[in-house]
Parts: structure tokens; sequence; C-alpha cells
């Protein structure tokens, strides 16, 4: 049974960081895309960033690109993201999801299994 556990979320202040991890169970790890996702109150959940099988290809949204770094540990079956300069608009629960092909993509409907979400929260 896959299994994805994140956590790292929590309150920051404005400006601040936060590193978000993905643990996964249950799988090959190294034979999955992975990828990482948002979804704020009222609104649709959204595309953070993605990132191949081996870390060598990584994409990520217009809102966050520069500030945040998507990356993994094959041998730790975990990923993470790193953020930075982290906005009152970064609030959100996020959620990290695995695909079962090592290419990454940013489409939510390719994802095949999902976290529970941990919530970040960003005070100005």
């Amino acid at each position: 049974q896959v299994q994805l556990v994140e956590s790292g979320g929590g309150l920051v202040q404005v400006g601040g960081s936060l590193t978000l991890s993905c643990a996964a169970s249950g799988l090959t790890f190294s034979n999955y895309a992975m990828g990482w996702f948002r979804q704020a109150p009222g609104k649709e959940r959204e595309a953070v960033a993605a990132i191949n099988w081996n870390g060598g290809m990584t994409y990520y949204s217009d809102s966050v690109k520069g500030r945040c770094t998507i990356f993994r540990v094959n041998a730790k079956n975990t990923m993470y993201l790193q953020m930075n300069s982290l906005k009152p608009e970064d609030t959100a629960v996020y959620y990290c999801a695995a695909r079962s092909v090592t290419i990454a993509t940013m489409r939510l409907s390719a994802y095949d299994y999902w976290g529970q979400g941990t919530q970040v929260n960003v005070s100005s």
C-alpha cells in the first residue's frame, strides 16, 4: 500500500523559510516522479513543483520560481520542498503526490497517489 506523509508545515512570518518533507512507503521510490501541490481556502488545487525520478529535471510554477527548490533523496524515500521568502499568498495546504512513471509533470491529473497534506500559514 502506497503511503505519502507530508511534514514540516507550520506558521511562519512573511519572508521566512520552511522545508517540507514527503516520506514515501509501499513503492519503489526511484520509479516514481513526484510533485508538490497546494490548495488555498476557496481555491482549486494547483501545482507548485515537480521532479523526475532522479532529480535531474525539475519544474516550478511561476508563483514560486526562484523562491522554492524541490529535491529528493531516493536512498531515504523522501522528497523535499525548500521554500524561501514566503508570502501570505503561499498560505495553503501542501500536498505531495507520486506518479507511477519516471517523467515529471505539473498536471494534477497525472498523479496516482496523494498524501494528506500539511498546512503552511504565512503571517504578515
